[in-house]
């Protein structure tokens, strides 16, 4: 998401645009409303998606008030066809591209983006977020996060806290924040995590500070805090008054699936999981190029002796005989 943000700003993109893209987008997307169903609950559901157009709205439009104005490049769009790139959407009109590409090439290019592009972004995120959820299904004790973290602003600070630095995605965080619940945090300190952590780490606050200034990752930072802890404290009321527990709906919509159904969906998704998972792998524990396979080739030497010439006299080769003759 930050390499397409950056682009964004290089093209002409405005600092509140930019943001607003940055907030918004991650908590938006298809695949994020999904897992955030089958694994959550339909308010959250819900509730994810609205808060961050919300909080979007807010950096975006705080940033263009209080921001730095000096922005007169204008964006340039990327029109090219999506399919194969056959026109650069410029020389071609919309109904001339229309008849380059049949409705099976336009879905056989949507399922390969779908299968092999997007979720292999995604699936070694969506691993290390079950690890993960696992890790703290059954090595935390049930009754920590009730006792020592619960509901509250005290709860919605301290999700921030943790959610701003770490670097996790919009899918990964989902499994994560169905964990927290089922062990005691509220749905709203779990919103706050779900909007923050996704948004925000230490490694995109430095290359945003460089590429937005200060001021306006000050705003982008101060926007998501403010609107999630906000929202947070909502969502819990909301609940409250609903008389719903979060600990009893959370994953619940999954038995309107069928079971055998259910079963050939993750068989599915395991099957399209593994190549990108194991080229994540591989990628990650290759070993480093040492420095000797990095030399070039010495180049060959000839063995045989070169013939020595010498112009001593125009029949001498430079051997003794013809020297003494």
């Amino acid at each position: 998401m930050l390499p397409a943000a950056v682009s964004l700003r290089k093209q002409g993109a405005s600092n509140g645009a930019t943001t607003a893209f940055l907030i918004a987008t991650p908590e938006s997307g298809v695949d994020s409303i999904s897992i955030t169903y089958a694994l959550l609950d339909p308010i959250l559901t819900i509730a994810r998606p609205v808060v961050a157009f919300v909080t979007a709205t807010v950096a975006g439009i705080t940033e263009n008030l209080f921001g730095s104005n000096n922005e007169t490049t204008r964006i340039t769009p990327d029109l090219s066809c999506p399919v194969d790139g056959c026109c650069d959407g410029q020389n071609c009109s919309p109904e001339e591209h229309r008849q380059h590409h049949t409705f099976r090439e336009k879905l056989a290019a949507g399922m390969h983006f779908a299968i092999y592009d997007l979720w292999g972004d995604l699936a070694g995120w969506f691993l290390i977020g079950l690890i993960l959820a696992g890790l703290i299904t059954v090595l935390i004790p049930a009754d920590m996060f009730s006792q020592y973290l619960g509901s509250g602003l005290p709860a919605m600070l301290i999700m921030l806290a943790v959610g701003i630095p770490l670097y996790i995605c919009a899918t990964a965080s989902t499994p994560i924040a169905a964990a927290l619940i089922l062990k005691g945090v509220s749905p709203g300190a779990a919103l706050v995590f779900l909007l923050a952590g996704p948004a925000t780490n230490i490694a995109s606050l430095t290359v945003l500070t460089g590429v937005l200034g200060k001021r306006a990752t000050a705003i982008y930072l101060a926007s998501i805090a403010v609107c999630a802890v906000l929202f947070g404290l909502i969502v819990d009321q909301v609940y409250a008054v609903l008389g719903i527990s979060a600990q009893a709906v959370v994953g619940q919509a999954s038995e309107i699936v069928p079971q055998w159904v259910g079963i050939i969906g993750a068989l599915i998704i395991l099957a399209m999981s593994i190549k990108p998972v194991w080229s994540a792998i591989r990628e990650r524990f290759k070993p480093a190029v040492t420095q000797k396979e990095n030399l070039p080739e010495p180049k060959q030497t000839r063995t045989e002796p070169l013939p020595v010439v010498s112009d001593c006299c125009p029949n001498c080769d430079g051997s003794p005989d013809s020297r003494r003759s």
